[in-house]
């Protein structure tokens, strides 16, 4: 049923962002800085010339960033020396450093329809694709690319950029009903980049405690409200190391985000996709409770969840492991459509589907009784071997786009008839 597309996106090392560079102590800041001051003028000005020539191209708001990171330094060491000073902008070299965001992988896209099209050409569908980047000790962001469909289902992303743009502005989201412990206080907050770089520059990097060891998996979903006002809202895990918090990131142009703590006894564990619209007046997400099962929840309130209930359990052969969901389900005249992902022998993932009843989704009312997606051999090799995984996919027309990765390493696409998948569904 499946047609695998000529289309690879994989990581880009190029692309880096400027962060913030503490040596470990204040006793060792404070040995840097007294190096600094100790060289001749003629010593800085050489050394400030070189640190410009090497790595201000490499940034988009270079200065910016300089003089946040010597903001930075003053909170650690007190200083009196001006960052428009030679002495200062060195300073703010030597306590920066690039991370490359995408250097280990960019894995795990979802899919949805781009907030901008183009009037003057109504056959082609624009598109953001969200992506898991993985770099340097396996710390994961969210990075996008753009693209189009044309009319004859042919998929071109856009040219990537070798820029990678933080957020212009990070402010604290402080209302009592996210607060809890200090790091799901601080896990609440809203971002703002500047609109003067494209979606496939920006990237979301972990920026609170809860964060800290990474963003993971998030799905997107373009949803409409009862007042067809639209938003996209996605749901990912934040790691600090030790523990997983479910959150969700909303978003009306892929330029202003707001990420709030999901809450409640079922707010628990990885694998939640919101579905599109609220069914009998409650928003719905599926979801993963134990590591095992496929869940259902629904609730009046986006992010409270209290009580999950088994949708499907694991019953076929290749998804004996564990079974989960794919990103947010697709609404047919037949019930909604949820790709799911299943794992059996070797740890081995695939990508399958369930269609649930329209009015109840908490009733299946149809499986496919194949995989849809295996990993053949041409994506079987990477940093985790033997995987397909998608975290959603999109309808245009009579064909349903999915882009998956491939073992957790690069992405690709690949499209089906969506009639072809309901002809294949078994009766449950």
């Amino acid at each position: 049923m499946v047609k695998r597309l000529p289309v690879r996106f994989g990581s880009n090392n190029k692309k880096v962002v400027l962060q913030f560079f503490y040596p470990g102590s204040k006793e060792r800041t404070l040995k840097v800085v007294s190096r600094v001051h100790g060289m001749s003028k003629t010593e800085k000005e050489k050394f400030l010339e070189e640190s410009i020539a090497l790595f201000s191209k490499r940034h988009k708001d270079y200065d910016r960033l300089l003089a946040d990171n010597f903001r930075k330094l003053k909170e650690i060491v007190s200083t009196d020396i001006p960052y428009d000073s030679v002495e200062g902008r060195l300073l703010a070299a030597y306590f920066s450093k690039e991370y490359s965001t995408q250097s280990a992988a960019l894995f795990n896209p979802s899919i949805v329809r781009h907030p901008v099209q183009d009037p003057s050409d109504p056959g082609k569908l624009r598109f953001v694709l969200s992506l898991r980047a993985t770099g340097e000790s396996h710390i994961s962001s969210i990075a996008f690319r753009e693209g189009t469909i044309s009319k004859n289902g042919s998929v071109e992303l856009e040219d990537d950029s070798p820029f990678c743009v933080s957020p212009v502005s990070k402010m604290p989201f402080a209302h009592e009903r996210f607060r809890g412990d200090g790091e799901l206080t601080d896990a609440n907050y809203d971002i703002v980049f500047s609109g003067e770089e494209s979606i496939t520059e920006r990237i979301i990097f972990p920026s609170s405690p809860a964060e800290s060891n990474g963003i993971e998996d998030v799905r997107f979903a373009e949803f409409t409200d009862d007042d067809n006002s639209k938003i996209y809202l996605g749901t990912y895990t934040a790691y600090n190391g030790k523990r997983i918090f479910p959150q969700l990131i909303e978003t009306k142009d892929f330029r202003h985000f707001s990420i709030r703590t999901l809450q409640g006894k079922a707010a628990v564990d990885k694998g939640m996709a919101i579905f599109p619209r609220r069914i009998n007046g409650k928003y719905v997400i599926c979801s993963r409770i134990d590591g095992e099962n496929l869940y259902i929840m629904s609730s009046d309130d986006l992010y409270t969840w209290e009580k999950a209930t088994v949708l499907r359990q694991p019953y076929l052969p290749w998804e004996f492991v564990q079974i989960g969901n794919c990103g947010s389900p697709i609404e047919t005249d037949e019930g909604w459509l949820l790709l799911t992902h299943a794992v059996g022998f070797f740890r081995r993932y695939v990508i399958s589907a369930v269609l649930l009843d329209k009015e109840n989704p908490e009733k299946v009312i149809g499986a496919l009784d194949v995989p849809l997606i295996s990993p053949d051999e041409t994506e079987r090799e990477g940093y985790v071997p033997n995987v397909v995984y998608s975290c959603g996919s999109m309808q245009y027309g009579d064909t349903l786009f999915i882009p998956y990765a491939m073992s957790d390493s690069v992405s690709g696409m690949a499209t089906c008839r969506m009639q072809d998948i309901l002809n294949n569904m078994k009766s449950l």
